[in-house]
């Protein structure tokens, strides 16, 4: 695309030809304060006074352009770090930017919890972000889909008419499959999204032809229907102003999802840690600087009689001393004190291991003892009728995709039939099914939970949740706290997982412990079809995001069936249940293991070996307290879990034994735990890989000889 200098250009014949003098002088004040900003915080960096600065220079005129047309607390936004003059434009102020710097307690976007540019501003509805790339597209999409599930359901509060959600990016982000996922599903849904690609030609180092097959993301996507496509000169503010403007109309009257590629220049390196001249030559830089706007627009505005040379000098001297000003005053604001390391890891507000969630005394059964997949079930349909902003997604989750065909087919209902007869009651606007993208679904679970909806989203396999652990811990996980509990995403992420049902390698995966390591998650694993029910209704009914773990083999037991305890039957996360009592070893555990615990521990019984068998039923958080009243009472103490027994969760429950309960010990800590392999197909091989109870009984007696 050609492109050349502002006072080249001829007058714009759209909407930024009715722009006044006015408007456009303030459009300059914008651009090089955001500039100015910049410079400062290179300044400081550079004096050790703040710690880390990446610039947005060259990208001011596309992001003030789109400020000017976008709203402030209407519409939404997830930015990327290049964004310094759109957040200007929308009310950031450069005080509260220089916060940020600085790590000021007082910064609106982290509370110093973020390094700068980070942006996020809860009263203008910029929505926290974060450091990996490409994160921020699903999101931006789950909270376009908000607007269109709000429609369907007639929810209003929370929702204005024609709102669209702004997703800011740099090309080299582009590559990212989220970004491509998140393309097919504001195509597939028609959303009120606005993608804006500021092109500056590199991603660090890699220029844009090596990033992007045909060196431009514009005519990669335009394959895709519903979409606006539009290019620019993200340079030339006039001509930014009218493709935006069309692009957000587009969005407004809700013809579809649009995408605006804005071809723009990065004047400084990427980042104070980066030096561009390796790898940019002289007169590459040269012409990005005969392009730049924040030094070519004024030409334009005083040769075109917008304003004068002194009323522009005025104007940079106005802006010095607002930046010195604000310099100033972040320099002098106190950092947060160590007393706040712990604020909003989880809600502040709801706790879901208080006696506000403990109705398990108290059940109101009904019916016959019937299964997990049945429980869970009827919880989730107690709470859907309860909540109508409960929205259930995922593989395969609904009864049937095409809704003409609801009534004429069984209904599919998930792949275990835990979701079915979901969509029957409720409709394809709440319970609908997602692409074959596990990313997708806790994406867009994320950007809908930060818009007031209840995601409950499964997650067909746990084998195959990587790809959407991106998602999970670094977005989900960390939203309350880097936020500063400014945003949070209450999503509930179902799935299921383990071994004991001849699944092999990819179908009996067990890897709690990489999401207990998780702040911010809380993480669930009943073993039986009641507390399968109680502690999902926690889930759904607590501010925390959780992963409630299903284990496929305990399903459809007959050992762990339940009558239905009713629709307020509640369950608190940490609160770990004793379900056999004994006097001479304490075994701690969870999940498939617990009911090859109890048989083995009825088996011991005879010869005199008294088992006490504890299920967590919560991993994170887990009840130390009823696990060391055991421990200190029998003084040997067994952990197990079907995890590899190297490297899992149960050595942190080892490990806290040890730790509190050291004086008590009368034998080391055991563990009892799958081999260090993966598992094996043929039943001979998962049986050996596996804990059985051939291997508790052994346990058993081994630690009471010791």
């Amino acid at each position: 695309m050609a492109t050349r200098t502002l006072p080249d250009r001829k007058a714009s014949s759209g909407p930024a030809a009715k722009l006044s003098s006015e408007q456009l002088v303030a459009a300059y004040r914008n651009m090089l304060l955001s500039r100015r900003i910049d410079d400062k915080e290179v300044q400081l960096k550079r004096q050790n006074k703040i710690f880390f600065q990446i610039s947005g220079a060259g990208h001011e005129a596309i992001l003030t352009a789109a400020g000017m047309i976008l709203k402030p607390a209407y519409d939404w936004f997830y930015t990327y770090y290049r964004d310094r003059a759109l957040c200007l434009e929308l009310g950031v102020t450069p005080a509260e930017m220089l916060y940020e710097a600085v790590g000021a307690a007082i910064d609106p976007a982290s509370g110093g919890r973020q390094m700068p540019s980070h942006w996020g501003h809860k009263a203008y509805n910029i929505v926290s972000a974060s450091s990996p790339t490409g994160t921020q597209f699903l999101q931006g999409v789950g909270s376009a889909e908000a607007t269109l599930r709000a429609k369907l359901l007639g929810i209003t509060e929370g929702f204005e008419k024609d709102e669209v959600v702004l997703v800011t990016t740099g090309d080299g982000t582009t590559s990212e499959g989220e970004f491509w996922e998140s393309l097919n599903t504001a195509s597939n849904l028609k959303l009120p999204v606005v993608y804006l690609v500021e092109d500056n030609g590199y991603a660090i180092s890699v220029p844009v032809e090596v990033n992007t097959a045909g060196g431009s993301i514009s005519r990669l996507v335009r394959s895709f229907p519903n979409f606006l496509i539009e290019e620019v000169d993200g340079c030339d503010l006039l001509a930014s102003y009218d493709v935006m403007q069309r692009a957000v109309e587009y969005a407004r009257q809700r013809k579809g999802p649009a995408l605006v590629h804005a071809k723009v220049i990065r004047p400084y390196s990427h980042s104070l840690s980066d030096d561009e001249t390796m790898y940019r030559p002289p007169a590459e830089r040269e012409a990005d600087a005969a392009r730049d706007p924040v030094t070519q627009f004024p030409k334009w505005l005083t040769s075109e009689g917008h304003a004068t040379e002194d009323e522009i000098r005025k104007i940079q001297e106005e802006i010095d001393e607002i930046v010195l000003a604000a310099t100033d005053d972040a320099l002098s604001q106190p950092q947060p004190g160590p007393e706040t390391v712990y604020y909003g890891v989880y809600s502040p507000d709801v706790d879901p291991t208080s006696e506000q969630f403990d109705t398990e005394d108290d059940p109101q059964f009904s019916g016959d003892p019937t299964t997990m997949v049945d429980l869970l079930n009827a919880c989730m349909k107690d709470e859907m009728r309860r909540d109508q902003k409960i929205l259930v997604f995922g593989q395969d989750v609904a009864d049937v995709s095409r809704e003409e065909h609801l009534g004429k087919v069984k209904g599919k209902g998930g792949v275990f039939k835990v979701t079915w007869g979901l969509q029957k009651e409720f409709g394809g606007a709440r319970v609908y099914n997602s692409p074959l993208a596990e990313a997708n679904i806790v994406g867009r679970a994320i950007g809908l939970a930060v818009r007031g909806f209840k995601p409950v989203v499964e997650v067909q396999f746990f084998d195959y949740i990587w790809p959407a652990y991106m998602q999970l811990r670094d977005e989900l996980a960390t939203m309350r706290w880097r936020s500063n509990n400014n945003f949070s995403a209450p999503v509930v992420v179902r799935t299921t997982y383990g071994g004991y049902i001849r699944g092999a390698i990819y179908h009996s995966q067990t890897g709690a412990s990489i999401f207990t390591h998780c702040p911010g998650l809380r993480v669930v694993c009943p073993a039986t079809a009641l507390d399968a029910n109680g502690l999902l209704r926690t889930a759904i009914r607590c501010d925390d995001p959780v992963l409630f773990l299903e284990h496929k083999h305990l399903y459809r037991q007959t050992y762990n069936k339940s009558a239905y305890p009713g629709p307020n039957f509640m369950i608190p996360f940490g609160k770990a249940k004793v379900v056999r009592e004994g006097t001479d070893v304490t075994v701690v555990t969870y999940g498939a293991t617990l009911q090859r615990a109890i048989t083995a521990a009825n088996a011991v019984a005879d010869s005199g070996i008294s088992v006490e068998v504890i299920d967590l039923r919560t991993l994170s958080p887990w009840d130390r307290e009823t696990v060391f009243e055991s421990v200190k009472k029998n003084s040997r103490v067994i952990v197990a879990y079907e995890d590899s027994i190297s490297w899992g969760y149960g050595a942190e429950i080892a490990a806290a034994i040890a730790d509190e309960c050291f004086a008590w010990l009368d034998a080391p800590v055991k563990r009892v735990a799958s081999s260090d392999t993966f598992v094996g197909y043929a039943p001979r091989l998962e049986d050996a890989i596996l804990p059985q109870v051939e291997d508790f009984k052994q346990a058993y007696e081994e630690i009471v000889k010791y």
